[in-house]
């Protein structure tokens, strides 16, 4: 006969696959009518609670990418390679189209790293990127999203593709309707556990985690992931393409924290570049669905631990 902490936790387990069942029949209602294709890691960090939708699968970070570029920048700063004041300068290799404002800038306008590092992530620009890998290498991001054991997390390229990366012409850089992966990829499951790490004060440094936690806080583009949620803290970095809109980053309700990593890709709609394109509300509606859900489900339990 079962022992009943033995039974107690079996009950337990059932009753978070039920509720696994429940939040994916959820999200599929959600997005029965979305014209597009959806792919989730989420996780309840306090809880220890996942939940995933294709979620090892590879899809196209856009600007989501800066994140593993931030990271790695604090990496090599860290390790005396670099410093946060040098100088970069913009030229015309390293123009861009798209967010931010350097573009409004002359060539030959001069900023520190530490700066370019600060527009990247709270304007998304793409033209501080671009300086920022031109001064470290496309490559060093790889590298260092080795070493973090993330090796589906790739820079490609450029904004703009002057430069690429070695990653660039690997076989897998392919999708089904030919088209490669653009400026990065990465899996939802790859950015969540990325997230979580910095939450726990483990990429690079316990001080750089909260940097680069702190700094996605300040982003400004908060029309995704926790746009209608009030009183909620949202750290994140989002990214746009013209049929893509993905999101990843913590969500801090109470004393209970979040990271969430979705991307929205292929639509089948005219571009929107507005507040309403229904990929940013489809992103908001999710954000609200998982955090609901993982915040009702139980922690899981070890055996033994319940009293009798």
């Amino acid at each position: 006969m079962l022992a009943i902490a033995s039974i107690l936790l079996i009950c337990v387990q059932t009753a978070q696959i039920q509720s696994d069942v429940d939040l994916r029949l959820e999200i599929e209602r959600e997005i029965k009518n979305f014209p597009g294709k959806v792919w989730i890691a989420a996780c309840n960090l306090n809880k220890g609670i996942t939940f995933n939708l294709a979620g090892d699968e590879r899809v196209r970070t856009a600007s989501t990418i800066k994140l593993p570029i931030l990271v790695a920048l604090h990496g090599e700063v860290k390790e005396g390679r670099l410093s946060w004041e040098e100088k970069l300068v913009v030229t015309k290799k390293t123009r861009a189209q798209g967010a931010g404002i350097l573009l409004e800038m002359d060539d030959g306008h001069s900023l520190t790293l530490r700066e370019a590092s600060k527009l990247m992530v709270v304007v998304s620009d793409n033209i501080a990127t671009n300086l920022i890998l031109e001064r470290m290498g496309i490559d060093k991001v790889n590298a260092w999203m080795d070493k973090l054991q993330l090796p589906k997390t790739r820079s490609l390229a450029w904004i703009g593709g002057e430069v690429v990366s070695k990653a660039r012409s690997a076989d897998w850089n392919k999708r089904a309707d030919g088209s490669t992966y653009g400026i990065g990829v990465t899996t939802p499951y790859e950015m969540v556990n990325l997230l979580t790490r910095l939450a726990q004060g483990e990429i690079i440094s316990p001080e750089d985690s909260k940097q680069i936690l702190a700094l996605m806080g300040r982003q400004q583009y908060k029309d995704g992931i926790g746009r209608n949620m009030r009183g909620a803290s949202v750290a994140n970095k989002p990214g746009a393409l013209d049929r893509l809109r993905s999101d990843v980053g913590i969500i801090t309700v109470g004393k209970e924290k979040f990271a969430l990593a979705i991307t929205l890709d292929d639509m089948t709609v005219p571009p929107d570049w507005s507040p309403d394109n229904a990929a940013l509300k489809m992103l908001s509606k999710l954000s609200e669905v998982l955090i609901a859900s993982l915040k009702s489900q139980q922690e899981p339990k070890k055996a033994g631990a319940t009293k009798p």
